[in-house]
């Protein structure tokens, strides 16, 4: 593949859990150095269990590992030597937190004016600022926990959409900080946060009740755009999503299952008129599709061009032919715990640059894997680095 977009790029973070650890994903799969400062324990997720047993592998691929104790005078001293080089910074630790170690924007621009800082936070500045966020804080007060779930009956969505968004929104903001850098040579600080982005998400029902006085019900209880856009249980016991959008695809679908009575029911004509009489259409339709399985039901309607899916649940998609097919996976090492030195396969970005999906150059690194290079590029000699790593054993 021909250089990558950031390469020369020189990312520092000092980031954990999830929204920061994205940020910094995105960057180092699209070629910067990502430099992952780490305490002598090592970031917490590399630790986590259950449904935290996965971010460190995920979020942290295609960087270097450095482990400083930023509570010493020479730990400090030694990543202001980094930052010096740096293009980008980037955190989500809270601010109290960064200043106290002089590491926020005020502090750091002052010792490089061309540095990008961004910071990955619960909120933007304003009167929520201080409190605590999580993803699922900010779903519930931010209206998508609402239309997630039924009436009464608040869910989170099924994934760290805010923490994975946000981090994505970070990566923008520092893409768009280094284009304006190029113009005017001078750098800024780039905030992105989780409740804003939650916001972001919800933003078509609020405008939705704008256009139509109506506010949104929750997504199991809205009224649907389409006819047919529903999951139906089939033969065994089995799911399969189906929809019909169009008139086209209409027709298509009412000669595809023979169904004539249906197609000249001049009640069905247009999507509008489906959509107000899904009240029989549907458990009409569920009768009738009920004897199929869901294989032949996903035939027919790739056959015929249909909009369909089956239910799959997250670890089948391993599996996928597709994903296989198209390197939307890619192997890694796992760097920790009763797993170290096995290899899983990553999810790679969404995205192709001529046709390339963006690969894992490095798997997530080990704890100080890449410390003693980087100290010696900063001017420590052997036993400097030696002596660091001694000091970082010892602690961790």
């Amino acid at each position: 593949m021909k250089k990558l977009p950031y390469e020369g790029i020189r990312v520092v973070e000092f980031t954990h859990m999830v929204m920061g650890p994205t940020c910094g994903m995105v960057l180092a799969d699209l070629g910067a150095e990502v430099i992952k400062v780490e305490p002598p324990a090592g970031d917490n997720t590399r630790r986590l269990l259950g449904s935290g047993a996965g971010f460190y592998p995920l979020f942290n691929r295609n960087k270097k590992s450095l482990v400083l104790d930023l509570q010493t005078p020479e730990g400090r001293e030694a990543v202001l030597k980094l930052i010096a080089t740096a293009d980008v910074v980037s955190e989500n630790f809270k601010p109290e937190t960064m200043r106290k170690q002089g590491l926020d924007y005020a502090s750091l621009k002052q010792i490089n004016p061309r540095l990008i800082y961004v910071s990955h936070k619960g909120f933007l500045p304003g009167p929520y600022d201080h409190r605590t966020a999580l993803d699922e804080v900010v779903q519930m007060m931010g209206g998508l926990a609402y239309m997630t779930g039924r009436p009464g009956d608040p869910l989170r969505a099924g994934s760290s959409v805010n923490d994975i968004m946000g981090g994505l929104f970070g990566a923008i903001g520092v893409m768009a900080a280094l284009r304006a850098r190029e113009q005017t040579g001078e750098g800024c600080e780039v905030q992105s946060s989780l409740f804003e982005n939650n916001v972001f998400l919800v933003a078509q029902h609020m405008m939705q009740f704008a256009v139509t006085g109506k506010p949104a019900a929750p997504m199991p209880e809205r009224i649907s755009s389409w006819g047919i856009y529903d999951v139906f249980q089939v033969a065994g016991g089995e799911q399969i999503f189906l929809a019909v959008v169009s008139d086209t695809q209409w027709a298509i679908f009412c000669d595809a299952f023979g169904y004539q009575d249906l197609r000249d029911d001049p009640r069905l004509l247009g999507n509008n008129n489906r959509v107000r009489c899904r009240d029989w259409l549907i458990p009409l339709l569920r009768e009738r599709l009920a004897l199929q399985t869901a294989a032949d039901l996903a035939g027919l309607f790739e056959r015929h061009g249909l909009p369909f899916a089956p239910i799959t649940k997250p670890h089948e998609l391993l599996d996928d032919p597709h994903l296989r097919a198209t390197g939307g996976l890619a192997p890694i090492t796992l760097p920790d715990g009763d797993t170290a030195g096995q290899t899983a396969q990553t999810v790679l970005l969404p995205l192709a640059l001529d046709g390339q999906r963006l690969g894992v150059r490095r798997s997530p690194p080990r704890l100080g894997e890449h410390s003693a290079p980087l100290l010696a590029e900063l001017g420590y000699g052997p036993e400097d680095a030696l002596r660091l790593a001694k000091t970082v054993a010892k602690a961790a």
